[in-house]
């Protein structure tokens, strides 16, 4: 579905109101830690699948998440573009109807020194719109990328070797740790 520019501009207020800052995963995770879980794609911390069976389990755990945190309803699929060599920014075709959003500047702490584009769609729980995009980011082929209720209440960034969770709150993010023990990080911070 086309997001149009009355929801962008809806959706850049709801995101002010709800989240502050800037749309980008690591920040978010500093700001948010409270309510922030890391879960792993694959067994043993293992970033990127090698067969078809390591991307089911890369798939599954994404779904699994996203339905306990309630994605039943509609969903924003946010992801980040660079500018190619003639100034164009071209969405992945794995992210249809994605429309321009935001441009987040680097600065200081960013992970790119060009400017990143963000691009929005909606589309609903969909195996065959999401599991494209969600292999694409976990073979890193796709960065940025959020996925969010229209609502805003949660916020998922899959990335390539697992997800980050802003839970609703902390006993969410509680509920979902206690659930998915052996997809969590034996690192100290989470990480």
């Amino acid at each position: 579905m086309i997001v149009t520019d009355d929801e962008v501009e809806s959706l850049t207020a709801a995101w002010r109101t709800r989240w502050g800052g800037s749309p980008i995963a690591y920040e978010l995770r500093d700001r948010h830690a409270d309510r922030w879980v890391r879960f792993h794609s694959l067994p043993e911390s293992k970033r990127y699948a090698e067969t078809e069976d390591e991307y089911e389990i890369i798939l599954d755990r994404h779904h699994r998440v996203l339905a306990e945190l309630g994605s039943e309803e509609g969903l924003y699929v946010i992801a980040g573009y660079f500018e190619d060599a003639r100034g164009r920014v071209s969405p992945d075709p794995r992210h249809p109807g994605a429309v321009p959003w935001l441009t987040i500047e680097p600065d200081d702490r960013s992970f790119f020194v060009i400017p990143l584009r963000l691009h929005v769609s909606t589309t609903s729980h969909d195996r065959r719109i999401l599991d494209p995009l969600l292999r694409a980011v976990a073979d890193d082929e796709i960065s940025y990328a959020i996925i969010a209720p229209l609502d805003l209440r949660w916020l998922y960034h899959p990335y390539d070797g697992g997800a980050d969770v802003i839970a609703p709150t902390a006993h969410e993010r509680d509920v979902l740790k206690d659930r998915h023990t052996d997809w969590l990080s034996a690192h100290p911070a989470g990480l």
